[in-house]
């Protein structure tokens, strides 16, 4: 008897996206779709057995920086093997098309400071076979990938394409260019863009220093690009912005979203120097939705941190002159000499010596990249914020357990054990320090900014941050933490909506972030019980053999991509269902 599905799902925990409870049923998939939920007669070519496990919508992820990484691979991994299923990519004003041949620089340039990204991964790595933005999104078209993808259009590569070194110098738009700035966006959009992302943040620097070009985007010129998008009637507005003046600067946010029309959508984060700012933001945003605007903040489940260690970008000791000197070797021999008693010593005695007085060899060191050398040491020698990651790893470490109490409690200098704890696990031991979202030591405010009426699931920053942060797993976190293991725990199936529909709405994707008949066949089976994230490690898979961290976990035993098994219990299929998806155009 011919099989009626092709993949039968049956007897599995649905949690199905909407925040309703979770209940029994049988999934029935048949041409990449949904075909039955319930009790389903019949039979699959592959059928499944989810007793016990957890049946989810595929992730969605809609704040990553894959703008790149999608131009030469096509695995998404570690996001694609998490249960991520659709990403969005072109955030916070940054990205690689428009472009002329004679600006590809700057934009290599503003990539590598802003995201981390090593210049010579994206030199090698990007084929550049676009210049506008339709020919950049015509080229991911004939691609494929272990997940869907899209993209926003970034306001940096298209100031700079109109405006040339005039937008890098950061000088006022003339009307002509705010006209020729806003056909290009309408065009990004009219191509399939998913919206326009723009960036009002002194944290983002091109890796020569200079601030991007977006940073003081006049009033005028924001509100005629997202009226463009507004035009285009469909389309979101994602934005980054420091708030240090937040009437001002909320004011244009309001006036963004009022002339589009558009979904509006901010970062949202607790920094320590401004512990309360958070919540003022979303005061304001709750104000904006009372008063008719669609405004959510953008928030992410876990304090956001920096790793620290022998293998990845820095580590307590980077400004030393002999760490300096060992970044010129490959990983076994910097390990070999770091084991090295005499190294160790040297190095210590070393870190003592004031940070001004080698200012000089350090600038040399780093090749022409500008670093903010007292903020880095600050960072990097603040041993009371800085906690063994442990494995499996603590994202909400307990405050005695920093390295600085560690030191106090054996008699020893906390420059000493941060060098052992960097031996750890062969030479692979990463130091966590937590930098934003922890400024109490708890993870209430993370809490907080999750069940807020007015925030959606976002920031893991997937694809970017290379050497320092590896984000693109915290909706495993969310699984995890929140929804099993944390004691005030948030319901799971509030979890997976925020994990699933959630996204998929703000994207303006009605395809998909639910289980229900006539939907897209993106679907996760998880065993709920045994989900749990690996420690972090680093492979050497980028372009020009560059190298970034990834992170493995426990838990997904099957990930489906419009109908097509992609993953099986962490493992990649070879299937490859996914493509560029394109805003407002048919997606079967």
């Amino acid at each position: 008897m011919t099989a009626q599905y092709d993949v039968l799902i049956r007897g599995g925990t649905i949690a199905d996206g909407t925040g309703r409870s979770v209940y029994d049923a049988d999934v029935a998939v048949q041409g990449g779709k949904i075909a039955a939920v319930g009790k389903v007669d019949g039979s699959g070519t592959e059928e499944v057995d989810a007793r016990g496990l957890l049946v989810t919508p595929g992730f969605t992820d809609v704040h990553t920086h894959l703008d790149g990484w999608v131009t030469w691979a096509e695995r998404l991994n570690p996001s694609s093997s998490q249960g991520v299923t659709t990403v969005m990519f072109g955030n916070c004003g940054v990205g690689f098309a428009p472009c002329r041949n004679a600006d590809r620089d700057k934009l290599v340039r503003l990539m590598e400071g802003v995201e981390d990204i090593p210049g010579i991964v994206l030199t090698d790595g990007l084929p550049w076979n676009w210049t506008s933005f339709p020919e950049y999104l015509d080229s991911l078209s004939r691609r494929r990938f272990d997940a869907d993808v899209a993209a926003l259009a970034p306001h940096a590569p298209i100031r700079v394409f109109v405006m040339g070194d005039r937008a890098a110098a950061r000088e006022p738009a003339t009307a002509d260019d705010i006209e020729a700035m806003a056909d290009i966006t309408r065009g990004a959009l009219a191509a399939g863009a998913f919206g326009f992302s723009t960036s009002r943040t002194i944290n983002h620097r091109a890796s020569d220093g200079a601030h991007t070009p977006t940073l003081r985007a006049a009033h005028d010129e924001l509100l005629a690009l997202t009226a463009a998008v507004g035009a285009t009637g469909t389309g979101i507005l994602q934005m980054i912005c420091d708030f240090e003046d937040m009437e001002n600067d909320f004011e244009l946010v309001r006036g963004m979203a009022r002339r589009s029309g558009r979904p509006t959508t901010l970062s949202v984060m607790q920094f320590a120097h401004a512990p309360n700012r958070w919540r003022s933001l979303l005061d304001h945003i709750a104000a904006a939705n009372r008063d008719g605007l669609n405004v959510t903040g953008q928030v992410i489940g876990r304090p956001i941190g920096v790793f620290l260690g022998l293998e990845v970008t820095f580590s307590p000791f980077a400004f030393c002159p002999t760490m300096l000197q060992m970044n010129r070797l490959g990983f076994d021999d910097k390990l070999q000499r770091f084991r090295d008693p005499m190294v160790k010593a040297h190095i210590l005695e070393e870190f003592a010596v004031p940070i001004e007085h080698r200012q000089a060899e350090i600038r040399e060191a780093f090749e022409g990249r500008t670093v903010d050398i007292h903020s880095m040491a600050q960072m990097l020698t603040n041993f009371d914020k800085m906690f063994a990651l442990g494995d499996p790893p603590q994202y909400a470490p307990a405050p005695h357990t920093s390295l600085a109490c560690m030191a106090h409690r054996a008699g020893r200098s906390a420059a000493e054990v941060a060098y052992d704890a960097m031996l750890e696990q062969d030479g692979h031991g990463l130091i966590y320090t937590p930098a934003v979202n922890f400024a109490d030591g708890t993870l209430d405010v993370v809490r907080e900014m999750l069940v807020h009426n007015n925030t959606v699931l976002g920031l893991s920053d997937a694809g970017a941050h290379y050497g320092l942060i590896c984000d693109a797993t915290a909706g495993t976190y969310m699984l995890s933490h929140w929804a099993r293991d944390a004691r005030d725990r948030i319901p799971l199936p509030i979890v997976v909506k925020a994990l699933t529909q959630e996204g998929a709405t703000l994207m303006g994707l009605s395809d998909r972030g639910r289980i229900a008949e006539g939907l897209r066949a993106d679907i996760n089976l998880i065993d709920f019980d045994k989900i749990r994230l690996r420690h972090p490690r680093v492979t050497y898979d980028l372009p020009a053999g560059g190298k970034r961290l990834t992170q493995d976990a426990d838990g997904f035993v099957m990930t489906l991509v419009r109908g097509v098994p992609t993953y099986r219990h962490g493992e990649f299929t070879g299937a490859l269902p996914g493509c560029l998806l394109r805003a407002g155009r048919s997606l079967n």
